[in-house]
């Protein structure tokens, strides 16, 4: 199956959910696919695995019992499907009028691979469906039609696996631009590539999302471990098992980052759903700290005192707590890629930040940072021109003793003429100017160097501020000062009631 024709039946797949009652919205159609392909999958990959047990002459032990596997329910008829029951849960769903094929997902499948336990992949399997709420699809024709469709890709085919990896990517991205929701744990796959290009993982070094989302930093990274070199059965089973890790704490993203991982092949990442900023950061061992570190922590968020007392520099703000996660995270000798929001880089006034870039800037490495335009988050974020950030890399090497900056807000700008938008995204090409500067450290129109007691002397402000360019006054369009007015007046009224709170007014 080539990709246009594969793509386009993952894409009839979603039209058809699109149409049924129970799936109408993307976060539905998107949850209700990824489960589907999820078992899909799986299956073929058992399959392999006893193919391959059987070559070695072993036994091959199923991690979902064969009775629960895709071709074990998925196309049987209704007829098939009543052996699963009992007469009087036959009597019991016949008297309801539920459909026999939702009747075996909700009360026989989803319970079954809830329950699954005693080795790593089972445990896996059963922590990603205790986060489903079970089949969504109200129709059974729709639902047939769906799982017909998926029933034709051979995950073990390279080709269809290859395809559907990239349309999956394509989905994620969709369900920024229908949902709104996708800024939340989908960073754009050209500043990724960049991030992992300039950290240069390799095999042997431990991979850390604390902030994973759908995954896009791991899966980019196992892709360039991979084209690396010529990979041993050693180094095969290092990537599968001991180098990715990621944390999560929302269900959603949590299933897409499990999922994206799984369709690019790599089969068990260390994933696992909770809140990073709960953790206690003040004395880590080095034992739990990673030797590369990449991730586009949350902006923008407020958290209580129960996870502020967990850092540092306690502080509200999600953003400059995530910094200092990453920072204690490091191993020694350590790589980290990590976009941020501007505030963090010209922030003088609050003592959380101040203090957290003197720390970074004593006990680390700052040795790149790279200014974004707006609008490279516009086609992940509901509405604008999304976030003004930077990304900026830094080692457990330090101190800092200058930082490379380069403009690339201003490149995109008056070299390639770009205004990024939903229509009009960031690319691999236009980065690539910026990724060769680097491996050079060039100093031009577009990049420079600030020795460390430049910054010290402006109170700790990193901001990118290229020397070669004249200040011009940018006026923003109509609807992003609409935006930001809307964004303040929520910021004001949020602070009213933490002072109302404060004063007695109201409870909290």
């Amino acid at each position: 199956m080539n990709r246009k024709d594969l793509a386009n039946k993952i894409w009839h797949a979603c039209d058809i959910m699109r149409r049924d009652d129970g799936t109408t919205g993307v976060l539905e159609y998107m949850e209700q696919l990824s489960w589907l392909i999820f078992l899909k999958i799986f299956e073929d990959l058992e399959k392999r695995f006893e193919d391959e047990a059987q070559f070695e002459g072993k036994e091959y032990t199923p991690i979902i019992d064969p009775e629960y596997r895709w071709s074990a329910w998925a196309t049987k008829s209704d007829k098939e499907l009543e052996k699963y029951f009992t007469s009087e849960e036959l009597k019991a769903i016949r008297d309801s009028n539920e459909h026999i094929l939702i009747a075996f997902i909700d009360r026989k499948l989803f319970p079954y691979l809830r329950s699954l336990k005693g080795t790593p992949e089972k445990e896996k399997i059963a922590s990603i469906f205790q986060e489903i709420r079970g089949n969504r699809m109200k129709s059974p024709y729709n639902l047939r039609d769906v799982i017909s469709i998926l029933d034709e890709i051979n995950f073990n085919r390279a080709e269809d696996s290859h395809v559907l990896s990239q349309v999956y990517e394509e989905l994620l991205l969709r369900l920024g631009k229908e949902g709104g929701v996708a800024g939340e744990f989908y960073t754009p796959r050209p500043v990724v590539r960049l991030m992992v290009k300039i950290v240069d993982p390799k095999i042997g070094e431990r991979v850390f999302d604390p902030f994973c989302g759908s995954g896009g930093f791991l899966v980019e990274s196992y892709k360039h471990m991979q084209e690396a070199k010529e990979l041993t059965i050693e180094d095969y089973e290092t990537l599968q098992n001991k180098t990715f890790y990621g944390q999560e704490k929302k269900p959603l993203p949590y299933l897409f980052g499990v999922m994206n991982s799984i369709v690019h092949g790599l089969l068990n990442p260390n994933i696992v759903r909770k809140n990073t900023l709960e953790e206690n950061i003040r004395n880590i061992p080095e034992s739990e700290r990673f030797e590369i570190i990449l991730t586009n922590p949350p902006f923008g968020g407020k958290e209580g005192k129960h996870i502020r007392q967990n850092f540092p520099y306690p502080s509200t703000k999600t953003e400059i707590l995530a910094l200092q996660y990453v920072m204690k995270k490091l191993k020694k000798g350590g790589r980290c890629g990590i976009v941020v929001p501007e505030g963090i880089l010209f922030n003088t006034s609050e003592k959380a930040f101040v203090k957290t870039k003197k720390d970074l800037l004593e006990n680390y490495n700052v040795h790149t940072i790279i200014s974004l335009p707006s609008g490279v988050f516009a086609n992940v974020t509901a509405s604008g021109q999304g976030p003004k950030t930077n990304l900026v890399f830094f080692d457990r090497n330090g101190p800092t003793k200058e930082i490379w900056y380069f403009d690339f807000a201003g490149y995109s700008e008056v070299v390639l003429k770009k205004k990024y938008t939903k229509a009009n995204p960031v690319t691999d090409e236009d980065l690539a100017p910026v990724y060769e500067a680097w491996k050079k450290r060039e100093i031009g129109e577009w990049s420079w160097v600030v020795p460390v007691e430049e910054i010290i002397e402006n109170e700790y402000d990193m901001t990118a501020r290229n020397p070669n360019r004249k200040e011009e006054i940018s006026y923003p369009e109509p609807i992003e000062i609409v935006e930001s007015m809307a964004e303040k007046e929520k910021e004001i009224n949020a602070l009213l009631k933490e002072l109302k709170q404060a004063l007695g007014g109201g409870k909290s």
